[in-house]
C-alpha cells in the first residue's frame, strides 16, 4: 500500500497534467493533503502559489496565459466536476483568441455562471450570469462556448464599433461561425441591447466577411454609391461556379476586389485571387482591384474609379454572362 503522502502526490500530479497546472483548494482537499499545508505551499517564497481566491498555481514560476484564463474558470466553477464546463465557462474575447481570430485578446477573462450565484469580479476576471447555457467545449484545454456565443458575449460588452466590426468580421472570416448564426446569436442573446453592437450589425447583415470591405462600405456609402452585394455567389450559365468577389453590381455587372496579402493566408490563395479576375474578366465582369490602404487612405480615389467603372459599363452592349446564384 502507499504511504498517504505518496497517495497524495500521485494525485496532485495527476491534477497538474489534466489542469495546466492548476487545481482548487476543494480539488486538493479530496487528494488528502491538510489545508494547513497546502497554505504552507502557497506562501510567499513556497513551492505553489494562488492566483485567484480557491485556485493554487501548482508551480513557482509566472502562469502563462492559459493557466490565467483556466484559473478564472476554476474560480467561477463549483461542485466536483469543475472542468465540465456546467458550471462555469470561459467567453467572450479570450475565446476568439484561443480560435485564432485575430486581434482577439487574452488580458481578461469573461466567464458564464448559471443565474442567481453570488460571485464577484476579481482581478481580470468578470463573470456574467446566464439563464441560457451554451454547449461547451475544451479549447487549450480551458472549458469554453464555441465561437458564436463568443463573439455575441464579447459584442454586449464591448464600449468600441470598430474593435466589435474587426472581431466579428474577423471571426465569420476565419471560418469560425457561420454569419446568420451569429446574427442570430446577437438577436437571442440581446447582445445588441449595446449600440456599439448595432453599429456593426448592417456589415453582418449585408454579408460583410472583411474589415477591408466594412471600411470600403463605409466609403462608398458616404460617396451615396449604390449599396453593391457582398461576397455574391456568381456561376457562369452552365451552372458552374465562377467566383465569390467582394463586392458586385449585378446591373452594371462591376466587380470590387478588396484584398493584399495581408488579408490572405498566403502566397497560394493570394494567386487565387489573382486566376479568379480573370475568370471574372473573362465572363465579362468588369473588376476593380484595390488595397485596403488605398481605401483608408485615398477614399476619394476610390469613389471616382467605382463611379468611372460603373459609368463605363452601361456604355457596353453586351452583358456578362454570370449567373447570380443563393
Amino acid at each position: 500500500m502507499p504511504t498517504p503522502t505518496t497517495a497524495n502526490n500521485a494525485a496532485i500530479d495527476r491534477l497538474a497534467r489534466t489542469q495546466l497546472r492548476l487545481a482548487t483548494t476543494g480539488q486538493l482537499r479530496a487528494t488528502g493533503l491538510a489545508t494547513s499545508t497546502a497554505a504552507r505551499r502557497c506562501a510567499p517564497g513556497g513551492r505553489w502559489q494562488r492566483l485567484l481566491p480557491g485556485v493554487v498555481l501548482i508551480q513557482t514560476g509566472k502562469p502563462d496565459r492559459w493557466q490565467q484564463l483556466l484559473a478564472a474558470v476554476l474560480f467561477a466553477a463549483r461542485g466536483a466536476s469543475v472542468m465540465s464546463g456546467h458550471t462555469a465557462a470561459l467567453t467572450g474575447e479570450a475565446v476568439l483568441a484561443i480560435y485564432g481570430v485575430r486581434g482577439a485578446r487574452t488580458d481578461r477573462a469573461d466567464v458564464l455562471v448559471g443565474a442567481g450565484r453570488r460571485l464577484r469580479d476579481r482581478s481580470y476576471v468578470r463573470l456574467h450570469p446566464t439563464r441560457r447555457w451554451p454547449p461547451t467545449l475544451r479549447g487549450e484545454g480551458i472549458p469554453c462556448v464555441r465561437a458564436v456565443r463568443a463573439a455575441s458575449d464579447f459584442a454586449a460588452h464591448e464600449p468600441s464599433p470598430d474593435r466589435i466590426r474587426a472581431l466579428l468580421v474577423n471571426t465569420v472570416q476565419r471560418g469560425r461561425c457561420h454569419p446568420d448564426d451569429l446574427l442570430a446569436e446577437l438577436h437571442a442573446s440581446h447582445a445588441l441591447r449595446n449600440p456599439a453592437a448595432r453599429a456593426v450589425l448592417d456589415d453582418l447583415r449585408v454579408g460583410i466577411r472583411s474589415i477591408a470591405e466594412g471600411e470600403a462600405r463605409d466609403t462608398l456609402l458616404r460617396a451615396d454609391i449604390p449599396d453593391p452585394l457582398w461576397n455574391p455567389t456568381l456561376h457562369t450559365p452552365s451552372g458552374t461556379f465562377l467566383a465569390r468577389p467582394d463586392a458586385y453590381w449585378p446591373y452594371e455587372g462591376v466587380a470590387l476586389e478588396v484584398d493584399s496579402a495581408e488579408y490572405h493566408l498566403g502566397i497560394t490563395e493570394y494567386r487565387a485571387t489573382l486566376r479568379r479576375r480573370l475568370l471574372l474578366e473573362s465572363h465579362g465582369v468588369g473588376v476593380l482591384s484595390v488595397t485596403p490602404t488605398l481605401v483608408r487612405d485615398h477614399p476619394e480615389e476610390l469613389t471616382t474609379a467605382v463611379l468611372t467603372k460603373l459609368h463605363l459599363a452601361t456604355t457596353r452592349t453586351t452583358r456578362p454572362r454570370v449567373v447570380l446564384r443563393a
